[in-house]
Order: C-alpha cells, then structure tokens, then sequence
C-alpha cells in the first residue's frame, strides 16, 4: 500500500488562496492578516493536516531553539531540582533543554560551552562550582548567550542570577544568636565562590553587630559536600573549647556534620544546634529536622530560563537578580547547654553513645 504523500506549505497556500510567504510568516507569528484571510489559512492547514518541518523552520530562523544547563553535578539534589523546573519551563517557552554533567571540571565546561559556537544551543545556563583560572572567563566573553546560575565567574559579561546569600546566611546565624548561642562556627564550602564569600560575609556582619567575636578556629571552608561537614566537626572536636552551634553554609555539608555527630555520639540540638542553607528534599524527615535557608529550586530553573531565553532574543538584560530567600525553623537549634558536649558526651573516645542526629 502506497504511503499517502504529507502535505506541503504550497498545498495549504493553494487552498487558501495566498503566497507561500504569507503561510509562513503567518504560522510563525511575523504578520498580521485580515480575519477572514487567517481562517481561510487555518482551515486549509486543519483540512490538510498540514504539520510544519520543526528542522526547516528551525534553520530558516538560525536556531536550533535548545538551550544548554551545564551542572557541576547533576546528583546533587538541589542542583537535579533546579534542572527539572528548567526543564518544564523551557519546554513551556518552546525550547529543548539539554543538561550537561561537568563533574566540576572546566574542561568540561569549556567543551559544553562550545556547543553555542556549534550552533548545537542557543544559549547555555552556568551553574559552575570552581574558581575560574581565566580560561573559563574568556570562553564566555567570546561566546555569547550564557546566563550564570548560582556562582559566579568574575569577569564574565554575562547576566547571573543568584540566591540572597547574604539574606539567608543572615537569618540563620542571627537565629543562633537568638537561641544564646556565641560560640558559633562556620562551615563553608570553597572559599573562592561568591556564595562562600556573601554567607561568610554576613556570618561575620551578624556575629559583630551581636558583640560576638568571630574565632578563627570556628571556621572551615572545604567542598559542598558531606566529606567536609563531617571532617569540619572532626576538626572542632578536637578543640578544647568547641562551638555550641555551627552554620553549615549548604545541606550536604551539614548532612556530613550529622554523620560526624552519630559518629562522636553528639547529641543534636541537645549539645550542639545546626542550622544550614539550601532547604533540599527530604531534610524535614531528618532526626531532628533542620532548620535551613529556603531556596526554592523551581524558582531558580524558571527564572534562568526566562533570563536566557529573553537574552537569546535581544532583550535588554539586568547585570543581577536575585532568588528570594526564608528561614524554615524546626528543630535542629536549642539554647546552649551549661556544659560543652566535649564533657557531656564522647567526642573522642572509642565508645559512642546513642544519638539522636543523623539520617
């Protein structure tokens, strides 16, 4: 049996009486026609079951309507969270998204973002994890259509979106503050990253207006990572006079921080309060639920596409926007006990007690 042939914009221009060109202009959106003229286009088009070439039209625009996210790594949750509403939002606007897996390396990244001189994407969406040696600055400036996401790369002309670092890291270190707390530390990941830098920043701001010192033994940068909030309480547990509450600047870290604390039979909040940034799934169902920072993930992946969309179109761009932040308290922070843990419990010891934190 013989395949029927599909039909053609010239079929659906016959029928309707006008120019290849007016069909064409008129399906994408590029002229406007009498009424009575774009029924007549649109009643030949549903009587032909005419369906448009999506590469032809694609190509005869000079886009390929993908945009790229490139991720440091696609298993961290908040990250995977912020890809999934990018995803349905980009869908909405028409686009294809297409989710690069970096590992945090920049040769990765640099090899993604050459996707936009390929012409594979329109544009790509950042979310680095790393200082930039100035390679990954220069890729971007010579590119065109990156919007960074959640870090920044100094430098780069380029739009960013980020969260209310300082907002967030303010409100949780000032409700440590609230709960009595003075011997207060700080763990953070990469030094070098702005979102390391602003809470780090109003860490400090909060600390100094409440008349509490900052005491450099308290603070510990590493990775966004569960290694380095577990290795952070190590470090405070051998102190002679430890913090009663630490501020994990993001959730795995303070994940780690509960593991180390199971480990050295530390009780949370009872010896020592924990309160973190990022808010990702799951963490009200720990024991004891953490108080975090809310960032909410479907903002971030809505806006980010929105802003690169608009700047694949020409818009004029803001240089920031910024993801509004809150403070979800539940029941990882109490008063500081009378006594350091170090003396109530068995931080170093080889014979851990029951603990209540952990997973």
């Amino acid at each position: 049996m013989k395949k029927p042939t599909a039909s053609t914009i010239r079929n659906v221009a016959h029928a309707a009486g006008v120019s290849v060109t007016t069909v064409s202009r008129h399906l994408n959106g590029r002229i406007k026609l009498p009424a009575e003229t774009s029924e007549r286009i649109r009643s030949a088009v549903a009587k032909l079951e005419y369906r448009p070439n999506a590469l032809a039209r694609r190509l005869s625009k000079g886009r390929s309507e993908t945009i790229g996210l490139i991720v440091s790594d696609i298993s961290y949750p908040l990250f995977a969270a912020i890809a999934s509403a990018a995803e349905e939002e980009a869908s909405r606007l028409g686009y294809s998204l297409v989710t690069f897996n970096s590992r945090n390396m920049a040769a990765k990244e640099l090899a993604f973002l050459s996707r936009i001189d390929d012409a594979q994407v329109d544009g790509i969406l950042l979310m680095t994890n790393h200082p930039d040696d100035g390679a990954l600055v220069e890729k971007i400036n010579a590119c065109s259509n990156v919007v960074l996401v959640d870090e920044d790369v100094p430098g780069a002309i380029a739009p960013r979106l980020f969260a209310d670092n300082r907002g967030g890291a303010g409100l949780a270190t000032a409700h440590l503050v609230e709960n009595g707390h003075t011997a207060i530390a700080f763990v953070g990941g990469p030094q070098a990253l702005l979102s390391s830098k602003e809470r780090f920043g109003a860490f400090e701001e909060v600390l100094n207006n409440a008349g509490v010192d900052v005491n450099p033994d308290f603070v510990f940068f590493g990775e966004y990572d569960e290694e380095s909030g577990l290795l952070a309480l190590q470090r405070f547990a051998t102190l002679d006079n430890p913090p009663t509450a630490i501020f994990a600047s993001g959730d795995m870290l303070a994940l780690g921080i509960l593991q180390g604390c199971r480990k050295l039979g530390i009780l949370v909040p009872a010896d020592l309060s924990l309160v973190s940034f990022d808010d990702i799934r799951n963490v009200d169902l720990l024991d004891p639920p953490l108080t975090t920072v809310h960032q909410s993930a479907a903002e971030f992946g809505r806006r980010a596409v929105g802003l690169l969309v608009d700047h694949v179109n020409g818009a004029d761009m803001p240089d920031i926007e910024r993801v509004a932040v809150e403070l979800v308290v539940r029941q990882s922070v109490s008063a500081p006990r009378k006594t350091h843990w170090k003396s109530a419990g068995n931080a170093l010891g080889t014979q851990q007690p029951p603990s209540r934190a952990g997973l």
